[in-house]
Parts: structure tokens; sequence; C-alpha cells
């Protein structure tokens, strides 16, 4: 027989509700966080300055520099791409997460925090796969190029993410879009297991200190600040394995390479160069970003779901009523 309660006595949430939400919540996300991206990306990524002797350019310099050569668009480049794949990669994380919980839970439908931290790591596996990879193989291209978003005698190579998609395959072939997908899948599991298993025992723990909100929903500040502390711990954790990623992702293949001595190569390439610090580039935009990221996410998400949640009883208490 099957259960149709959760660990907490609640009625268990369909998987669609979860696509949805996670689909709503990843577009929101995306549209405020952004331009935090684009500057981790280009810090990551900055070498020159290296090369001449001079010290890396810092957050907001690096912010400034994109803004005055190439506008405040230039903050947005890849969203497009970054849309195109972050609806379906949210829905297929909370939904994957949902899943794979659902299948560790015992009889009782409880999950222990070691089986939230498995469930994490799963979906961080099977969005980096299924979304991930390709969406930022295309994000980095377009947001490595530094040419003005006003001037339209200004053309780069990449003019939106749709020809970035078809130009890279048409040059490099599908499995370009697949470069890094063992540091994405790597990345993203680790990210997800710290993510989910701090929300889940922190958002826990405060139901218990706060009795009145059980069975209802947490306030949306508390689901916030939640969401931040989270997001937070991922990108402490893995900041090599991001700018690893990022470098591998951004360059051309060369024939014959495999993707463990790219990994080697670019590794290797960045200790010799650029020293211990060039691993954690970029470690201010993307705590700034992830962390505010999954404070959305998060906040939206439990906000959609309560949302449909509550429209579904709705319309079943009126057919019921008829």
């Amino acid at each position: 027989m099957s259960n149709n309660k959760n660990g907490n006595g609640k009625p268990k949430v369909p998987l669609a509700t979860h696509l949805m939400a996670g689909g709503v919540a990843g577009l929101a996300e995306a549209c405020v966080c952004h331009p935090l991206d684009t500057i981790k990306v280009r810090m990551q990524l900055s070498k020159s300055r290296a090369a001449r002797g001079l010290k890396p350019l810092g957050f907001y310099a690096t912010g400034k520099q994109i803004v005055t050569r190439e506008s405040i668009f230039g903050l947005y480049k890849g969203l497009g791409a970054v849309i195109t794949g972050i609806v379906p990669k949210m829905a297929i994380r909370f939904a994957s997460f949902e899943q794979y919980k659902a299948w560790m839970a015992d009889k009782d439908g409880k999950v222990s925090p070691g089986k939230v931290f498995l469930a994490g790591l799963g979906a961080g596996t099977t969005e980096a796969v299924a979304v991930v990879t390709p969406m930022e193989v295309v994000k980095i291209r377009l947001q490595s190029q530094q040419h003005s978003m006003v001037d339209p005698l200004d053309v780069p190579k990449y003019r939106n993410a749709a020809h970035a998609m078809f130009t890279i395959v048409r040059e490099e072939g599908i499995s370009t879009l697949y470069r890094g997908v063992a540091l994405t899948a790597l990345r993203q599991a680790t990210n997800q297991a710290a993510n989910f298993t701090a929300y889940q025992e922190i958002k826990q723990l405060l139901f218990r200190l706060q009795p009145q909100y059980n069975g209802t929903e947490l306030p949306s500040y508390q689901t916030l600040v939640l969401g931040f502390v989270s997001g937070a711990m991922g990108p402490f954790t893995n900041a090599p394995i991001d700018t690893i990623k990022t470098r591998i992702q951004k360059a051309t293949a060369l024939e014959g390479e495999t993707a463990w001595t790219r990994i080697t190569t670019v590794a290797g390439d960045m200790w010799k160069q650029e020293g211990f610090k060039a691993f954690y580039k970029g470690i201010t935009p993307r705590v700034l970003r992830v962390a505010p990221g999954q404070a959305i996410v998060f906040t939206v998400y439990e906000r959609v779901k309560g949302i449909i949640d509550r429209v579904k009883e709705t319309v079943h208490e009126s057919t019921y009523d008829h």
C-alpha cells in the first residue's frame, strides 16, 4: 500500500507541483542575479593583468569595467542562455530531489539527514547532465565576449544563445556542449547536497522552535535567510572546481585531448602561472550570486508551491460542493 503522507504527516506534493514551482523560482533568480554571475566569469577568465605583473581587478572594478566598456547591458550577456536553461534546471532539481528522497524514505515516509544529502547529490548530478553543462558552455562563451552592447558595428562572434549553440555545434561538434561535464556534475552535486541538507535541517529546526507554523509555511523572511545560509555553503567548498570548469568551457577543444588531460593541464597552468589564489578567483561574486540566488529560489519555490496547493484545494472543494 503506497504512503500518501510525507515524514511530517502532510500529504505528498505531486511531482508536477515541484516542476512548476521550481521553474518559476529559477526564472526569478536568473533575472535578479545574472549580473553577479557575469562579473564572476570575467574574474575567473582574467589572465592578461597577471601576465603584465598587475594585480587582478576586484569584484567592483570588474563590474565597473564591464559597464564602462560594454554598457550596463554587458552585465546581462548570456542571460538568454540562462533563462532557456534555468527553468528546466530548477524544475529538474526540485523534482529529482523529491523523487530521490521518496525512494530513500522509510515506511513512515521519513528521510534521514544522510539520505537528504544523497538525494541532493543525485539532484545536482541529474541537473548537471540534463541541462547545466550545455547551458553553461553557451553562457560562458557569450559572457567572455568583450564587445559593446550599444554599438551596432561591434559585432561579436556569438550574437545570442541560439546562435552561440548553433556555431559551437557547427564548428566544434555537439560534444563541445558537454565539455567539463564531470566537473560540472561534481560542482552541482556538492552544491545541492550541502544546499538541500542545510535547508531541510534548519527548516525542521525552525518548525520545532515555532510550533505555531506547523502545518503551514514559514514566513518569507525566514525562508530568505534559510536559502541565503544554505546557498553560501557550496561555493566555499568547491570554488577550485568551478574555476577550472569555467576555463575548460571557455576554451576550444584540442585534437587528441581527453577530459582528464584538460583538467590537469588547466589546473597545472593556473598553479604555475597564477598561483593558488587563481583557484578562488570570482569567489566573492559567486557567493554574492549563489547565496542571494538560493534565497530567492527557495522563497519563490515555497510561495508558488503553496499557491498551487491552495488553488488545487479550492478547485477540489468547489467541484465537491457541486
